[in-house]
């Protein structure tokens, strides 16, 4: 640190003594800065969950298409061989039996993979409105601090004031993203 730095520290120092009624409104000020840290990180993370679901959506749909595909190639098989005469009818039947019960299986783990995108495709869309929760707190918290440091500047009490109003919205409104079910 220069001495240049610490000089200016010095003075920093001495003003604040002696306007000691500031030192409610940096204290805020620094709540603020915190809480703009905090509701970021849940803003982040958030939105991090999100696009892990998104992912986890187009693969549950691969698999879903995947099954799908085999579906169709089975009951094709089924269909193929049903038109066409055989050398071995018993073997043909056996496999025309094999590749029926294979389409139905996968008509049923369609059903199951449908459900789970479907499922997945909602917590995404929870995990979306509470990050867009914390997205417009941290919007909130920080015009707070903004406004609540204007006070410093102007030495009026009133954007004090009104920082702490809009801060407490932008806390209640960070509080109410956990409460998103």
């Amino acid at each position: 640190m220069s001495s240049d730095e610490l000089k200016e520290l010095q003075e920093n120092a001495e003003h604040a003594r002696e306007e000691r009624g500031l030192a409610p409104v940096t204290l805020t000020m620094a709540m603020l800065a915190v809480l703009v840290a905090m509701v970021s990180l849940l803003g982040h993370r958030t939105h991090t969950e999100e696009v892990v679901l998104q992912d986890k959506i187009t693969d549950q749909w691969a698999y879903y298409q995947a099954k799908n595909i085999r579906r169709h190639t089975d009951e094709l098989f089924v269909d193929l061989t049903s038109s066409y005469p055989s050398g071995n009818p018993e073997q043909t039947e056996k496999l025309r039996e094999k590749y029926k019960s294979e389409a139905e299986r996968y008509n049923e783990d369609q059903s199951e993979a449908s459900n789970e995108a479907h499922k997945l495709e909602n917590e995404a869309k929870v995990e979306h409105r509470r990050a867009d929760r914390y997205d417009l707190s941290e919007a909130l918290v920080e015009i707070a601090l903004v406004i609540t440091s204007i006070t410093l500047l102007s030495k009026r009490r009133v954007f004090w004031f009104i920082g702490i109003i809009i801060g407490i919205g932008g806390i209640v409104l960070a509080i109410t993203g956990f409460l998103i079910a």
